[in-house]
């Protein structure tokens, strides 16, 4: 059953509510909470290439707090092992029994910081419960539950001692964006309330981690009329057909395409897709999932550009509601 327009409405005003309490914490970041909020109703995850200090961990704190879940830090370091993120089984000898010790994985928002500085094998622990929603421990099973989003970060200049995330690990990300710096105004409300250490500790929660799923199921009954969905297959395969490419957008990568522009056009109080959703997601979503072309790369050309391009190459379908 689609989505009604008094539901579109309604998830609206709870979106709206969700970035104004956020935005308290973060200040005048209001696009990028959106985005972040957008993936986490998707049921996807985020990574932000960010320089520190730019409030990422204010930000999982901020949207744990709204939505009444939990959030944790994984600071990534090269000696961290795959059970310190995902947990282990141990031994308890006066229950003569293995009992299973969650990781910091189990949490509502998980903020793996500088994720690019733990090794591949590290890095890969976080492949299953991103794709799956889940952990597997000794061949048992174990559910994190919803919500559940992932904030990974890592530092766009300092690359010593890093390891590059692999194609597959990218592309289970649903949108890669950054906060960036603050404006000048925004700076000086920042530095005036600087006493207060933790902005996120006050904030009121404005809906329960149960009425999150809620959204999340109802956004994705949003009607995506077939002709969208045709406009945003052939910009997929525009990326593919590039010469600037040696690896255009993935079938994941579309699917996450179509999941969080369901959500942005609900966010928007429509029960629809329009093909300028499509446009407003397209870098973030897809951009950071493209492999170029060393010699085009060399020469100056970006994903962001690529994505572009075939924004610009392909003619957009008429935007029409659903009946």
């Amino acid at each position: 059953m689609s989505m009604t327009p008094e539901q579109a409405a309604w998830f609206r005003d709870t979106f709206t509510r969700l970035v104004d309490n956020v935005d308290q914490a973060l200040l005048g970041k209001r696009e990028v909470v959106g985005l972040v909020l957008s993936a986490m109703l998707a049921e996807g995850h985020v990574l932000l290439e960010d320089a520190p200090g730019t409030g990422k961990t204010s930000l999982a704190k901020a949207i744990a707090a709204s939505v009444q879940g939990t959030s944790t830090r994984i600071q990534f370091t090269p000696d961290l092992l795959p059970s310190d993120v995902t947990g282990v089984t141990i031994y308890d000898q006066q229950n003569h029994r293995f009992e299973f010790h969650r990781g910091p994985v189990f949490a509502s928002i998980v903020l793996a910081d500088e994720i690019n500085r733990a090794s591949p094998k590290t890095q890969s622990a976080l492949l299953e419960v991103m794709e799956e929603s889940r952990v597997t421990v000794d061949g048992v099973a174990h559910e994190v539950g919803r919500p559940f989003l992932v904030i990974a970060t890592q530092n766009p200049i300092e690359q010593s001692g890093t390891y590059k995330l692999p194609e597959a690990q990218l592309d289970r990300f649903m949108l890669k964006t950054s906060i960036g710096y603050p404006s000048l105004a925004v700076a000086e409300r920042i530095l005036a309330g600087a006493v207060d250490r933790n902005p996120s500790a006050s904030l009121s929660p404005v809906i329960t981690t149960g009425a999150v799923a809620d959204m999340a199921d109802l956004a994705a009954s949003v009607h995506i009329d077939p002709a969208v969905a045709r406009y945003a297959a052939q910009l997929v395969e525009a990326t593919r057909d590039s010469d600037a490419t040696r690896l255009g957008v993935s079938v994941r990568g579309a699917i996450s395409m179509i999941r969080v522009a369901k959500v942005y056009a609900a966010s928007q109080g429509r029960h629809f897709v329009i093909p300028d959703d499509i446009k407003t997601l397209a870098v973030p979503v897809w951009a950071h999932r493209l492999v170029l072309d060393p010699e085009a790369e060399f020469s100056g050309t970006t994903a962001e550009t690529v994505v572009q391009r075939a924004l610009t190459a392909v003619e957009a379908p008429l935007a029409r509601a659903a009946s």
